[in-house]
């Protein structure tokens, strides 16, 4: 009797990592959740996240990773969509049948679209923006904070730190939001630059809720702050509406709160999608299957203009 042959996709974001086990049917057998999976930030954690997560998807299974079953995988990562880090993460021994690494951005994209052509937005600890139009593969952003992923968590969170400092040093004024900021460092400016030193975006993101909160409450820093956020996002709408890419859907944990600071045109493009980054993974796990070819794949091809 022949190995029964299982679907496995996992999506890795800076905040944390799901594990989904299909059959090929994409009924779903198990799922499992672990840390952060940006291989950028580290790989070797990384990858132990994912297999935590992979794990936990197996148990819910009533499976084990070394049960007679050939699994088709597919791993959507943060970092991948970074050369140096991908091939750092196609020396890994993945103890699957056949693996197929990309980014996560490539399969929220597949995911929402049902791999026809159409665009994505992960706003999240990250941002970037991924689109597909006419057999190609766009990218929007995504290049990682502190130097892109504008209007992503990770930058809320260093806007409303950079502001927080800015009042401390009388060149802008207080409000609520900046106030409850430098309390979360005992009111010791010294103690950010500390902070600053180790920070990854995640530790970043998490002043985000307190943007988002004050601006409920009608902080005037934090409404500048999610104007400006909005601003970013429509950007990379605009320029992946300018490469051909025909409609748009938002995706992670910020999206539905940035919505609304967006544009009308760019309101104008959005759809709701049709699935997520797990969704889209275990597309390409499928399709692995019933491929003939053997071996590592990066499914997304990347294109600067």
């Amino acid at each position: 009797m022949g190995q029964t042959t299982l679907l496995l996709g996992v999506d890795g974001g800076g905040t944390g990592c799901r594990a989904r086990l299909t059959d090929l049917d994409l009924n779903v057998l198990g799922e499992g959740t672990a840390g952060p999976a940006n291989i950028r930030i580290g790989l070797k954690e990384s990858v132990a996240a994912v297999m935590r997560a992979v794990e936990a998807s197996f148990d819910a299974a009533d499976l084990a990773l070394g049960d007679d079953v050939n699994v088709m995988a597919c791993l959507a990562l943060a970092g991948a969509s970074e050369p140096s880090c991908l091939a750092a993460a196609r020396t890994c021994n993945f103890p699957f049948a056949r693996t197929v690494l990309t980014t996560d951005a490539h399969a929220a994209c597949i995911g929402a679209h049902g791999g026809k052509s159409g665009g994505i937005i992960i706003i999240g600890t990250g941002s970037i923006g991924w689109g597909f139009a006419a057999g190609q593969d766009y990218r929007v952003g995504g290049w990682g904070y502190p130097i892109s992923d504008e209007g992503s968590g990770a930058w809320l969170g260093g806007e409303a730190v950079r502001r927080m400092l800015w009042a401390y040093d009388g060149r802008a004024p207080w409000s609520d939001l900046l106030k409850q900021i430098l309390g979360r460092f005992d009111g010791d400016p010294h103690a950010v630059v500390r902070w600053m030193a180790q920070a990854h975006p995640r530790d970043y993101a998490t002043f985000a809720p307190l943007v988002i909160e004050h601006a409920n409450r009608n902080d005037p820093v934090a409404h500048e702050i999610l104007r400006a956020a909005g601003q970013h996002i429509d950007a990379i709408a605009a320029r992946l509406n300018a490469l051909g890419v025909p409609r748009l859907a938002l995706s992670g944990g910020l999206a539905r709160l940035i919505e609304p600071w967006l544009s009308a045109q760019t309101r104008a493009l959005l759809v709701e999608p049709q699935g997520d980054a797990l969704s889209g993974a275990l597309q390409l796990a499928r399709d692995a299957a019933l491929s003939a070819h053997a071996g590592y794949h990066f499914a997304a091809v990347e294109r600067s203009a």
